[in-house]
């Protein structure tokens, strides 16, 4: 642990071209996964209610500590709503949301009746995939490529 009280990790070590390989001090026994993502909403309700709507998560819309809890009903990240400070420009971050879908035609068609509008599917080496925005702007996409063969 380094004097400010920060984990340090080692500088990464190239094991070829382009494949980095860190060597952490620390978090090599801890089982570390991305478990929560933090969207910032303008309308924390009307995300809430997006997610939930289109993606399947629960909630009760209740904010708790300056936040309303989503979870999977099929597993992977919960998502907490955040309400977004005034001079936040929303939909400006370089990060898209992706979830998996085993048949994006079928999300696609079915998220329409819903209300949600996806662009184009594109295929790319064995999957597809759709992109859409959140009520933020925030960009989401929907993909079968952890179901490729």
């Amino acid at each position: 642990m380094a004097a400010n009280g920060r984990v340090r990790t080692a500088a990464p070590q190239a094991t070829s071209k382009n494949n980095f390989v860190c060597q952490p001090y620390i978090v090599a026994s801890m089982n570390i996964r991305l478990s929560t993502i933090i969207i910032y909403a303008k309308d924390m309700h009307r995300s809430a209610q997006f997610y939930s709507t289109h993606f399947g998560y629960e909630t009760s819309g209740e904010i708790n500590e300056g936040l309303i809890e989503l979870h999977p009903s099929s597993g992977g990240a919960d998502i907490l709503i955040h309400q977004a400070a005034k001079s936040l420009k929303l939909g400006s971050a370089a990060i898209k949301l992706s979830f998996s879908v085993s048949d994006v035609q079928a999300f696609v068609d079915s998220a329409m009746l819903g209300g949600l509008a996806f662009g184009a599917i594109h295929q790319a080496n064995g999957y597809a995939f759709a992109n859409t925005k959140d009520p933020d702007g925030n960009s989401i996409s929907v993909s079968s490529r952890i179901f490729r063969q």
